[in-house]
């Protein structure tokens, strides 16, 4: 494709971005409302916390069977399809009587992310000049981002002040809205998702680059979700911040992802492998040196920040590194796995953080725990 004839953001790369803000602030919100959820259902904050768990592993067997189920549809009407999936999903969270049926909901609505992103990231990467796709993998990714500058701090807000289910009903709100911009500007004639072939995709999966890669993926947003699923009880209970601080101080982490994310992008698309060691290498760092400001909130507002800059700097050289190893497979069903990956490793570290205040040394430990997460990422990766 002729850079010369390619727009810097299509119309269609903006569409996906409105989506992936929707499917951001679904994922991402509840974070925010461990203790409310957890108070109006009476259900302890770490079972509250699997409410996480249970979203993440939805996204884990949502998004190879959505895939191969949507296969031979046009990209635009698999999208389209996936959003109102997402839709009446937050309206039954909205609407669930107890945690049972929450946490049903949860995994339904999260049948729609991985498949989703899979194929957004196909299309994202089909609209620009070769050399920009990872920086496409990230303009898309900024959905998520901002939905944690933007989304997530309201939806914290909105649940705090009036109910969490106010705040479900406001993202199916969102779904309709994300439909329409679908529908309006991802192309109609745009391809085919490819026909998945199982036995050339798990031959292109048994790869050892491939599973690595995946494996990569878990280990480094396993570290990020030890932490940020418990981000309400550390801010409130460790550096004496009020819980009605909780949704500004949010709003530091999503500007962080905004800028982590779209400087990850750049680097990946100049020299991948330093990108994705470097990435991994950072967030380690950022929640190692986190541990010795726990008690200090002016330092634990800089350290909100810069986690927010670590943990998605790793988003699109993930991504693009996974892609590039699994050449000869289906591209839109590695990709999903891969978004399932980074949804596995939410679902462990909101494990492992649990199991940190429940079991383990406690809630002040979670941050230098999960530090250990992301080196064996990096070891992994060296692999």
């Amino acid at each position: 494709m002729n850079q010369a004839k390619t727009p810097r953001l299509p119309a269609a790369l903006l569409a996906l971005t409105v989506g992936a803000f929707g499917i951001g602030v679904t994922e991402f919100v509840i974070m925010g409302l461990l203790l409310e959820v957890s108070q109006d259902l009476q259900v302890s904050v770490p079972d509250a916390g699997m409410l996480i768990s249970g979203y993440a592993l939805g996204v884990v067997v949502g998004a190879p069977l959505m895939t191969s189920l949507t296969a031979a549809w046009p990209h635009k009407r698999t999208l389209l399809a996936l959003m109102l999936v997402f839709t009446l999903g937050n309206i039954g969270c909205a609407m669930a009587p107890d945690y049972s049926t929450l946490m049903l909901a949860r995994v339904v609505t999260a049948f729609a992310h991985g498949t989703f992103f899979g194929v957004g990231v196909i299309v994202a990467t089909s609209v620009v000049a070769p050399e920009r796709r990872a920086s496409a993998i990230a303009i898309m990714f900024t959905g998520l981002t901002v939905a944690n500058i933007l989304g997530v701090p309201f939806g914290t807000w909105l649940g705090q002040m009036v109910s969490w289910r106010a705040t479900f009903w406001t993202v199916s709100i969102i779904g309709v809205l994300a439909l329409l911009v679908l529908w309006r500007f991802v192309p109609s004639k745009q391809a085919k998702t490819e026909r998945v072939n199982w036995q050339q995709d798990l031959k292109v999966l048994r790869r050892a680059p491939v599973l690595l890669g995946l494996l990569t993926t878990v280990l480094g947003f396993g570290g990020v979700f030890a932490v940020l699923t418990y981000i309400a009880p550390l801010l409130t209970q460790l550096s004496g911040f009020s819980e009605s601080a909780v949704s500004p101080i949010l709003l530091l982490f999503g500007l962080g992802m905004i800028v982590g994310n779209l400087l990850g992008g750049r680097a990946a698309d100049r020299r991948l492998m330093p990108a994705v060691l470097g990435s991994m290498l950072l967030l380690a760092l950022v929640m190692a040196l986190m541990s010795l400001v726990l008690q200090s909130p002016m330092w634990m507002l800089l350290f909100v920040l810069l986690l927010g800059v670590a943990s998605f700097a790793t988003a699109a050289p993930l991504q693009m590194w996974v892609l590039n190893k699994a050449q000869g497979g289906s591209q839109s069903l590695i990709s999903s796995f891969n978004i399932a990956a980074f949804n596995l490793g939410n679902a462990l570290g909101a494990w492992l953080g649990g199991w940190v205040i429940e079991s383990g040394p406690g809630l002040a430990a979670i941050t230098w725990v999960a530090a250990l997460v992301p080196m064996t990422a990096v070891a992994t990766a060296l692999l």
